[in-house]
């Protein structure tokens, strides 16, 4: 088992990178309220070290995320750029002009396809393609509500477009089903799916595009998942939030439990912390 070092302070490592590839719910926010901490040692590394570039997989424009860090109290001065799944999802939306186009998902999505020449449908019957951007309701809603939607699906062969690629997250301490969890249970029933976001590598590609020309990168996530499989994939050297949405999972902090943590899952991380602390 590869073993992480353990941190308490990003400042430790911090003048070994020139760029981080940050997480943003459950590592600047719980999806209800900022952690001062993490956006402080962003804020900080930013003004000493290099750049930030917030990588998310929420499914919608970057602009979106920031409307809602104005909400929770997230700086906007703790970073540089913002790349998420939602604005790769748009981009190969606005290629399939004219394409018939299901949404499954909240209202509160819809800036994902705003404006490209699609066709939205209210029924699966009418549809070319499903894009899911997570349940209708997450508060209430799991996989399980969708079996029959689902299988629906499958019976006409449409495909999957997940603009959310998390199984779940926390919101305000509470862990809500996202569109990564109803894509796997689409999967697991055959049906085709195409994934934006983490932990896919053409997501990278675009990080390093943004980077300015920055050569170290040090990524922090707590979904091991999506965050730090996403990292191993992109051969970057990860930073794994213990405090996050593997916080249940998470008996004792030490390097053993860490290195156990990351074998069930597959993935590895250079540091571990609790909470991500200048």
């Amino acid at each position: 088992m590869n073993a992480p070092t353990l941190l308490t302070n990003l400042s430790t490592i911090a003048g070994d990178y020139d760029a981080l590839v940050c997480d943003v719910w459950g590592v600047l926010h719980n999806g209800a309220t900022a952690f001062p901490a993490a956006c402080a040692a962003l804020k900080n590394f930013r003004d000493r070290h290099g750049r930030v570039i917030l990588l998310s997989n929420a499914p919608r424009p970057g602009s979106d995320i920031e409307a809602q860090f104005g909400r929770f109290g997230v700086p906007l001065d703790c970073y540089d750029t913002i790349v998420t799944s939602g604005a790769a999802a748009r981009e190969d939306l606005a290629r399939r002009h004219g394409a018939k186009m299901f949404h499954l998902g909240p209202d509160r999505d819809v800036n994902v396809y705003a404006g490209l020449p699609l066709i939205k449908v209210a029924t699966l019957d009418e549809a070319d393609i499903v894009l899911c951007t997570g349940p209708f309701d997450d508060e209430v809603e799991g996989p399980d509500d969708y079996r029959q939607l689902l299988a629906d699906m499958k019976a006409r062969g449409l495909t999957f477009l997940c603009a959310n690629p998390d199984y779940q997250v926390q919101r305000g301490g509470k862990l809500v089903y996202c569109a990564g969890s109803l894509a796997q249970a689409y999967e697991a029933i055959g049906g085709e799916v195409v994934y934006y976001g983490k932990p896919h590598l053409p997501i990278y590609d675009h990080v390093r595009a943004v980077a300015g020309g920055a050569l170290r990168f040090l990524a922090i996530g707590d979904g091991l998942k999506t965050d730090i499989k996403g990292a191993n994939a992109a051969n970057l050297d990860a930073l794994f939030v213990a405090d996050g949405v593997h916080g249940e999972d998470v008996r004792e902090f030490t390097e053993k439990h860490m290195a156990e943590l990351f074998e069930q899952y597959g993935a590895h991380a250079r540091y571990a912390t609790r909470a991500l602390v200048w």
